[in-house]
């Protein structure tokens, strides 16, 4: 089940990717930029493809995700997922060199390949575009010469040699110290400003699941992990789970509290700063950001109260109490109507017995309900939150 966020953490989200959507490259429109770390993941481990479980699944590679948490990596195995529409293809997530950090740009769907760091996942991922297939007449052929098909289920099939240029190897990054120096393409770049959805419902309930699984840790299993790849996602045990083969390349994780000294160099020095504490106000402590993932509206926890205000003016503080209380209750009237309207739609589908691909397409348009929502709350917060630091402000000395 998809861990329950607490939303004060998605306006420290918000405003960190700000930040970090200044310093970014390459120079393209990014997706779901929002965790950096200071030192890079683990190289990508050697594992086989299992078999597609049937029509419409597209392959979508394993990565390593950041578990701020625990200041850990961990491994999202590579699976199958139903794509959320015909057209459209999965481009892969990447960490990328930026701004003296790490930087996570998230995977996303759409009717082109952007660019996914120029990182070689392998399986039709050579660092550009994707070789597994394509889209037909509402079908989607598989190139058998790299995906793994069983061709009595599937008849859709096509054989075509690729010739891979990219350099062999197993480094999961782009940029920094051996990292990847590929840069978009003008295709790529014009990809990334086309319509694209997030990852659907089935693809975050599997990084979840990875996510709870202490064998999954970078820390744990030195970039070998248990589960490198399954069939479906969400299943981490059973046939279709392949293991990893072996580490793509020795991994020595840094010690422990080199992470969180790494963010204080990078400006978090203002934590406990009388003068700065405003502006750091509302981001966690010692921990990297992590982007909302929450599916649906019964998944997250009631807003936290903002802190009162003290602007020195007691008639002040009272008005913006008064429209911080206003705000809470819109807040909380919206949550409502979309949960409720999110449960109908469950009981609808139920009932007429929707099919797999249905039920797909009605929990990616929950998950862009919801983290739509999340993202105007958060920005309407950090609005009032900014005229009450602004209020409090005492007025510059001029010389």
């Amino acid at each position: 089940m998809v861990t329950r966020l607490i939303r004060s953490s998605v306006l420290g989200v918000l405003l960190f990717s700000a930040v970090l959507l200044t310093l970014s490259a390459p120079s393209v429109a990014q997706i779901g930029i929002g965790i950096s770390v200071h030192f890079g993941p683990p190289a990508l481990p050697v594992y086989e493809q299992p078999i597609c479980p049937g029509d419409g699944y597209i392959w979508t590679p394993g990565y390593w995700a950041w578990n701020a948490d625990i200041d850990d990596y961990y491994w999202v195995p590579g699976t199958w997922v139903l794509a959320p529409q015909v057209g459209f293809l999965w481009t892969p997530p990447w960490w990328g060199w930026s701004g003296g950090a790490y930087i996570f740009h998230a995977g996303w769907w759409g009717p082109h390949i952007g660019f996914y760091g120029g990182i070689n996942y392998g399986f039709g991922y050579f660092g550009v575009g994707f070789e597994g297939g394509y889209w037909q007449g509402g079908q989607f052929f598989y190139n058998r010469s790299v995906s793994n098909i069983n061709v009595t289920n599937i008849h859709n099939v096509y054989n075509k040699t690729v010739i891979n240029n990219t350099t062999i190897n197993r480094v999961s990054y782009n940029g920094g110290e051996g990292g990847v120096t590929a840069r978009p393409t003008p295709e790529e770049e014009r990809a990334e400003h086309e319509q694209h959805v997030g990852p659907v419902a089935a693809q975050t309930q599997h990084q979840e699941s990875a996510r709870s699984d202490p064998q999954q840790r970078a820390s744990v299993n030195h970039g070998k992990p248990a589960v490198a790849a399954t069939a479906k996602p969400g299943e981490m045990h059973g046939r279709g789970v392949v293991g990893a083969k072996e580490a793509g390349a020795p991994y020595h994780p840094p010690e422990r509290g080199n992470e969180a000294r790494g963010n204080e160099a990078r400006g978090n020095e203002a934590r406990g700063n009388e003068t700065r504490g405003n502006e750091a106000a509302g981001r966690p402590e010692n921990k990297v950001p992590r982007p909302p993932n929450a599916s649906h509206a019964s998944e997250l926890s009631p807003h936290e109260k903002l802190p009162a205000p003290n602007t020195g003016n007691a008639k002040q503080d009272q008005k913006f109490q008064q429209q911080q209380d206003k705000l809470a209750a819109q807040q909380e009237k919206e949550h409502q109507k979309l949960q409720q309207q999110q449960e109908k739609e469950h009981q609808q589908a139920a009932k007429r017995n929707a099919d797999e691909a249905s039920r797909q397409q009605m929990e990616q348009r929950h998950q862009q309900q919801t983290q739509a929502m999340e993202q105007r709350h958060a920005q309407q917060t950090q609005r009032m939150q900014e005229r009450v630091q602004k209020a409090s402000r005492p007025p510059s000395n001029k010389r």
